[in-house]
């Protein structure tokens, strides 16, 4: 062998050792070790040195290339850039768009977006004709990634789309899902949440298989969405657990990244000083990384973060709201009111108040103009709205306020929800400050259009109801505006706008998918193994397991897309006008029924009472006392169902069961007394007073009384009562179903089979859900006696206990057409989470969205000695063509102390 046959074929070694380094270092870098890709690199470029072997110059190009990408992934931009440099002096002018595409990708990392875009538009042509179109696959990606961000998002789904192809073409498919997980990015920054989750979870699945690396970054996003949706808490949950794989994996940007998602999810659950906390942490990480980009993101979360605590303080200014409350009107006589006076705003003052809000109006104003030269328009907007709101809350001058409103004006079709809704209402803020009102109302409005218009969009009630959350300012504003005005038209308005949004929505059956169904199979078995385990001995693997599914269920359900315009129903109105007081005052006389709407303003609690053709705002007692007793209620109604428990104790149970009572009495029923009379009455409650078992209140006790979210729900459910006919007439047949596990529900059901001539009656094994729920669809009456359970904070699992598992919230969606009127004696099923605007989730709330009218149902356990008589006596009355709400009153009337309630029509 010849000296330069012999340096040929150790140069060829060493080559083909620093490619195999080279394949191994893209390979970490693919599953989301940056680390140890870097260590790849950097041992292939050790065996290359100090000079190339002749023949390994593209060799040493691509481990430079692909090492600069690493360093940049950890932190270390500069060097990065460093590594650039020399690899473009190596290159081969076919190689040197590789270069610079890698170039374009440190500098998009680092919030570069404007010096980034020209480098991969140079690149991308370069790069038609390169023997490795996985190289252009990732050179689309990453341009398309570029373009979302300067909000270009029709090029970027382009880019996506040939990417995704390429890389299916080329046996890819970790970069395939990149693109779909991009793409699935670019429906979210359109507002379309459903597909954006639906393409989160096709690209996890590959994520999961292929680079399980990818899956935090998959999750930062997925917490956008559901932030987007609403949904702040669940939105937070999963960010701690991809925060930390992203510390262990030394991913500093995304790490930071999830931080400052993290912060807006706290600012969106209402903890303003953690957010603030986390969104400094942010802050200082991206800086680590030079990402001034980035770390003005976080600023700006910081600087909503104290605007947050700053106007949520107690200030002179808080006396604006300050509203007289015995204003009666008659419903019949139209009124307007073009007043002038000044709301919305504190007077302008030298206060510390005013001073920290003025401060903080200058910092926001600087960095609007920071986060526009970055080329993050509508981030800058958001920045000048804050300012803006900033100086209306301060009482600063329209000259200083006005230019902040006019430069921050949203323009163009991809312009984010948050940014509209916030422009909307520091519109009406500063209307409202001018004394405006006309204009304040008008923009608050449209900014509650543009939520429900969003609304509609969802399938999922989950996201239907967290929307709520979106508006919770726009609310709020037009409540306070409305109670200072001191007309109870608008009152009503705004009270109704403020409140069970969701239930305007047409509901959506989802569609029949195998794997669902094989998943709620599992469920129902698992359910099954779980409740008949002894206490603490239960498999933690079942359990676990268990978890996993309605997790999967639930994430799901946000994938279905909104309603579909061919299903109607009769109770709801996809998109109707809102329902007017003069409508409900007219339901209301014919029936011979009083409305009470429920009102909570910071500590103050008011009713507006409409009865007679007439309504009157009435101040009540403190709102916290009520809460306080509401809860109480709750828990001593609980606690007396314990069994062998001693006397002694039972009567200490009793009495405060009493107190609590005459507390909810004295807050909030007796100022009404002369305003309801003995009238039946709707009681239409807000925040947690909707678990007040009403009719126990010693005012109301032994009358009819009626629950809803609503008053137009109360409305279209009376409405849906009267026609009956939507999908053919009802079922006469009464549908009777008795669970397992209940010494008297079978006993209950034969009682109440014998008050009909043709009952459907399922017991023991024949009760099982998929018989059930066939026997509801359509029916006029529905009763179950079965044990029942509220699941707080996963409320779509909420359940009744049948033959062959639980019967879920989440089934009913799968109803074509509700039952009119359901009785569910079960404990706790009645019980709702009420989110922001006064949204309810629950099994009694499905069934109210589902279509049903009228359902009776206990927020509390329920004595089982009781239950049995009180039911049959409920149904001889409602045999015999009595309504709902009458007939359980006389059935009350002999157990007085059992906590049903009638929701809905009554």
């Amino acid at each position: 062998m010849t000296d330069d046959s012999a340096a040929d074929e150790a140069a060829a070694r060493v080559g083909a050792a620093a490619l195999d380094r080279h394949r191994r270092g893209l390979a970490a870098g693919a599953a989301g070790r940056p680390a140890a890709a870097a260590e790849h690199f950097r041992a292939g470029l050790r065996l290359l040195e100090p000079s190339p072997p002749p023949g390994t110059e593209r060799v040493t190009v691509r481990l430079l290339t692909s090492l600069a990408h690493a360093e940049a992934e950890l932190g270390r931009v500069d060097r990065g850039l460093e590594l650039l440099e020399r690899a473009e002096s190596l290159a081969e002018p076919g190689y040197r768009a590789v270069v610079i595409s890698q170039r374009g990708l440190l500098l998009w990392r680092v919030g570069r977006y404007q010096a980034a875009l020209p480098a991969f538009d140079e690149a991308v042509p370069l790069l038609a004709g390169h023997p490795d179109q996985l190289v252009l696959a990732r050179v689309l990606l990453n341009r398309g990634g570029v373009r979302m961000g300067a909000g270009q998002l029709a090029a970027a789904r382009a880019d996506l789309r040939r990417s995704e192809q390429i890389a299916r073409a080329h046996g890819a498919p970790p970069l395939a899902a990149k693109a779909v997980h991009n793409r699935g990015y670019c429906d979210l920054l359109l507002g379309n949440i459903p597909a954006a989750l639906e393409a989160f979870e096709r690209a996890e699945a590959t994520y999961r298989e292929h680079a399980p690396g990818n899956v935090p970054v998959l999750e930062v996003d997925r917490a956008r969405a559901l932030l987007a949706a609403g949904l702040a808490d669940e939105a937070a949950a999963g960010l701690e657990s991809a925060i930390e794989a992203f510390r262990v994996q030394r991913l500093s940007q995304d790490r930071a990244e999830a931080e400052l998602a993290l912060a807006q999810a706290l600012a969106a659950a209402g903890k303003p000083a953690e957010a603030a906390a986390r969104a400094r942490q942010a802050r200082q990480h991206f800086r680590a990384r030079g990402n001034e980009t980035w770390a003005a993101l976080s600023e700006l979360t910081r600087a909503r973060a104290d605007f947050a605590t700053l106007t949520a303080a107690p200030t002179d200014s808080a006396s604006a709201a300050t509203v007289s409350v015995t204003a009666t009107a008659s419903v019949t006589t139209a009124s307007t009111n073009t007043s002038s006076d000044a709301q919305g705003a504190a007077p302008a003052d030298s206060s510390p108040f005013s001073a920290k809000l003025s401060l903080l109006a200058g910092r926001t104003a600087r960095l609007a103009e920071r986060l526009h030269d970055l080329g993050l328009p509508h981030d800058a907007a958001l920045a000048r709205i804050l300012s803006a709101r900033a100086l209306i809350h301060a009482g600063k001058t329209a000259d200083r306020i006005r230019p902040l409103l006019d430069a921050a004006h949203p323009r163009g079709v991809a312009v984010p929800l948050e940014l509209r809704l916030s422009a909307h209402l520091a519109r009406a803020e500063f209307a409202a400050a001018r004394g405006d009102r006309t204009t304040a109302f008008a923009e608050l409005r449209s900014g509650l259009t543009r939520l429900h218009e969003q609304r509609r969009t969802l399938g999922s009630l989950d996201l239907q109801t967290g929307t709520a959350a979106l508006g919770a300012e726009l609310t709020r504003t037009g409540l306070r505006l409305a109670l200072a005005s001191g007309l109870v038209r608008s009152v009503f308005a705004w009270s109704e706008r403020s409140r069970a949004q969701a239930f305007r929505v047409r509901p959506v059956r989802p569609p029949d998918d195998p794997e669902t169904a094989a998943a709620i199979a599992e469920l129902r078995r698992l359910d099954g193994i779980l409740r008949t385990a002894q206490p603490g001995r239960a498999d933690p693997s079942v359990r676990q397991r268990h978890a996993a599914l309605r997790h999967r269920l639930r994430e799901q359900s946000w994938k279905t897309f909104g309603s579909d315009p061919a299903r109607q129903s009769a109770s709801h109105r996809d998109g109707a006008a809102p329902v007017t007081l003069a409508e409900i005052a007219d339901e209301l006389s014919g029936c011979g029924h009083a409305m009470i709407s429920i009102l909570g303003q910071d500590e103050r609690l008011l009713a507006l009472v409409i009865a007679d053709g007439r309504a009157t705002l009435v101040e009540l007692g403190a709102y916290s006392r009520a809460l306080e007793a509401a809860y109480r209620l709750l828990g001593d109604l609980d606690a007396r169902v314990a069994r062998r428990r001693p006397e002694r104790l039972q009567a200490v149970i009793d009495q405060s069961i009493r107190r609590q009572l005459d507390t909810l009495a004295t807050e909030i029923t007796a100022p009404l007394r002369p305003h309801v009379r003995d009238l039946p009455v709707v009681v239409v409650p807000t925040g947690p007073l909707a678990a007040v078992p009403w009719n126990l209140l010693p005012d109301l006790r032994g009358r009819p009384v009626t629950v809803c979210p609503s008053a137009q729900l109360w409305l279209a459910a009376r409405r849906a009562q009267r026609s009956a006919t939507d999908g053919g007439p009802p079922d006469e047949r009464p549908v009777l179903a008795a669970g397992p596990r209940l010494a008297h529900a079978e006993t209950e059901v034969a009682a109440i089979a014998d008050l009909y001539s043709d009952p459907v009656v399922l017991s023991g094994r024949a009760a099982t859900v998929e018989a059930t729920l066939r026997a509801m669809d359509g029916a006029r009456t529905v009763h179950f006696a079965a044990h029942g359970h509220h699941e707080r904070g996963n409320v779509m699992f909420a359940r009744i206990d049948l033959a062959d598992g639980p019967l879920m919230a989440y089934d009913l969606q799968r109803l074509t057409r509700a039952p009119q009127r359901v009785i569910l004696s079960a404990c706790e099923v009645g019980r709702a989470d009420v989110r922001s605007g006064d949204e309810h989730l629950g099994f009694t709330a499905a069934l109210l969205y589902a279509g049903t009218s009228t359902v009776i149902a206990s927020g509390a356990l329920v004595p089982d000695a009781t239950a049995a008589p009180l039911m049959a006596s409920l149904h001889r009355a409602l045999a015999v063509g009595a309504a709902p709400a009458v007939a359980l009153a006389g059935a009350l009337a002999a157990h007085h102390t059992d906590p049903f309630v009638c929701f809905g029509a009554g």
